[in-house]
């Protein structure tokens, strides 16, 4: 193969794969708050910004490209960036990820983190922990999540399982009945 080719093909991979994301290494954590919305991973995350800041969350970046939100270390009494060493649930931190589900539709994601102790001899992102379902910015976030679903629309509503259709030849059956209800009993006679 000349090395004109092996550039070529190199180059070619290399463009398809685009391995260089602004996206965190790490996924979210598992209790984070989670939905699904009518909406392109890229509007679903300009309009989650949007609500954030709007409910005074100070977010700090906002990747359309990749689709994900972070803030930095904010006190949650007064929504502003600490400079405090993060540490109880009165300083958190928001992470977002907008990801495709089906044609239109994105799934949200929210992780509400906080750190309940300092500990230098462990990463980071193994301190963090999400904050109890009533912590006043999940609940901020949780309704934000629920605006963009009410203004936009949520997932789809399952589909009905269809009826098997008869084998050739076979008449069809009678369509099944509901379940027989129990009769209400007559009052005791006095």
């Amino acid at each position: 193969m000349r090395l004109g080719a092996a550039a070529w093909l190199l180059g070619t991979g290399l463009l398809a794969c685009q391995p260089l994301t602004t996206r965190p290494a790490y996924p979210p954590v598992p209790e984070a708050a989670m939905t699904e919305v009518r909406l392109v991973p890229r509007e679903a995350t300009r309009l989650l910004a949007d609500a954030l800041r709007r409910d005074s969350v100070p977010t700090t970046r906002v990747e359309l490209r990749d689709a994900w939100i972070e803030t930095s270390w904010f006190d949650t009494a007064t929504g502003r960036r600490t400079r405090h060493r993060p540490v109880g649930p009165g300083v958190v931190r928001i992470h977002a990820w907008s990801d495709p589900t089906r044609p239109g539709f994105s799934k949200i994601t929210v992780e509400t983190i906080y750190r309940p102790v300092a500990d230098p001899s462990l990463p980071d992102r193994e301190l963090d922990r999400q904050v109890p379902r009533d912590h006043p910015v999940a609940v901020r976030v949780r309704t934000a999540l629920a605006d963009l679903v009410k203004q936009y629309g949520g997932p789809p509503a399952p589909a009905a399982e269809p009826r098997a259709a008869p084998a050739v030849g076979e008449e069809p059956g009678p369509a099944p009945e509901e379940e027989p209800q129990p009769e209400e009993e007559p009052p005791p006679e006095q």
